[in-house]
C-alpha cells in the first residue's frame, strides 16, 4: 500500500496524508451484494441518544462480506479489489466458477485474475481458506473463526493477522495481533495472509471536516468542561483534571474491565501484557 502526501494548497491539505489507493481496481460495487445502512446518529429505538459524538456523514451502502468462506472446493477468480466505506480493509470481489459472486476481505498481495479456494485439502496460499490443522506452523492468518462454522471473528481490520505458533490434539495456539497467546479449536477455518491496507493507521485527516464526512462529530475534552458535566472538569485555569476517567467515572488506566471467571479464560495462555494466566 502507498500513502499520498498532499501539497499545502489549502489549510485542509496542509497536514493531510491520504491513501493513494494503488491497489484499487474498480470504484463500482457489485449491486447484488449491496444493502442499505440506516444511520442512527447514536440514537436507540426510542430516539434517545445513547452514544455521543455521532451523526451526519456521507450516505453509504453496506457490502455483504463472506466471512464464513463456506463455498468449499469451488475455485473463484478475483475480479476486482475495491474500497469499502464500512471497514478499514479493502475487499475483493470473487467470481466463482458456478456463477456466484461474493466479497471477501482482500489479503495483502492478492492480485486481480488470481484464483482462491476454500476447503479441507487446499494449499495454504494467500487468500485460501482452510482449517488450522491443515496449515504449517508459522502461517500468518486472518478472518479466524472462534467456533467451527460461525464465520471469521478475529483479525479482520486493516493490516492485522495472527500467527499459528503451535498445534495440539484439540486446539491450535495463535499469537494474536495484541500479542496475546490464545487457543482456538483446531478445526476452525481461517484465511491465509495478512489483511490489506496495512498503512491505514498512518493516515492523517488533515481537517475536522473529513471526520464529519465519516459521521464523527466533535468531541469535547473532559478537562475543558464544568465540574457538573464531567469528573475531570472544573478548577481554576488549566487544571489537569486528576486521574483520567470517563464521563461516568470509570477509570481509563489500570482498571480491569474483563469479567472475572469468564469461560474463555481457559483458552488464553498469555495475556497481551505478558502475564500468564493461572491454570
Amino acid at each position: 500500500m502507498a500513502l499520498k502526501k498532499y501539497k499545502p494548497i489549502t489549510a485542509g491539505t496542509r497536514w493531510r496524508i491520504g491513501n493513494a489507493y494503488a491497489e484499487i481496481t474498480s470504484d463500482t460495487p457489485e449491486k447484488s451484494l449491496l444493502e442499505k445502512v440506516k444511520v442512527t446518529a447514536g440514537r436507540n429505538v426510542q430516539g434517545r441518544r445513547t452514544s455521543r459524538n455521532m451523526g451526519g456523514g456521507h450516505k453509504k451502502m453496506y457490502r455483504t462480506i463472506d466471512f464464513k468462506r463456506d463455498k468449499k472446493g469451488i475455485p473463484a477468480t478475483v475480479a476486482t479489489i475495491e474500497y469499502d466505506p464500512n471497514r478499514t480493509a479493502f475487499i475483493a470481489l470473487l467470481n466463482y466458477s458456478d456463477g456466484e459472486k461474493r466479497y471477501i476481505l482482500a489479503p495483502q498481495g492478492i492480485q486481480v485474475g488470481g484464483t482462491v479456494i476454500s476447503g479441507d485439502e487446499v494449499a495454504p496460499e494467500i487468500g485460501h481458506a482452510l482449517q488450522l490443522k491443515n496449515m504449517p506452523l508459522g502461517t500468518m492468518v486472518h478472518n479466524i473463526e472462534m467456533q467451527p462454522g460461525q464465520g471469521g471473528k478475529m483479525a479482520r481490520s486493516a493490516g492485522s493477522s495472527a500467527q499459528l505458533s503451535n498445534k495440539e490434539t484439540k486446539y491450535a495456539v495463535l499469537k494474536m495481533p495484541s500479542g496475546e497467546l490464545r487457543k482456538v479449536l483446531i478445526n476452525c477455518y481461517a484465511t491465509v495472509g495478512v489483511v490489506s491496507n496495512s498503512d491505514h493507521s498512518l493516515q492523517s485527516m488533515g481537517k475536522a471536516g473529513r471526520n464529519r464526512w465519516r459521521g464523527i462529530r466533535p468531541r469535547t475534552r473532559g478537562v475543558a468542561m464544568n465540574l457538573v458535566d464531567h469528573p475531570m472538569g472544573g478548577g481554576e485555569g488549566k487544571a489537569s483534571g486528576g486521574q483520567p476517567r470517563s464521563r461516568n467515572g470509570q477509570y481509563s488506566r489500570g482498571l480491569k474491565t474483563r469479567t472475572r471467571g469468564k469461560g474463555s479464560d481457559k483458552l488464553i495462555i498469555q495475556r497481551k501484557n505478558g502475564k500468564k494466566l493461572a491454570k
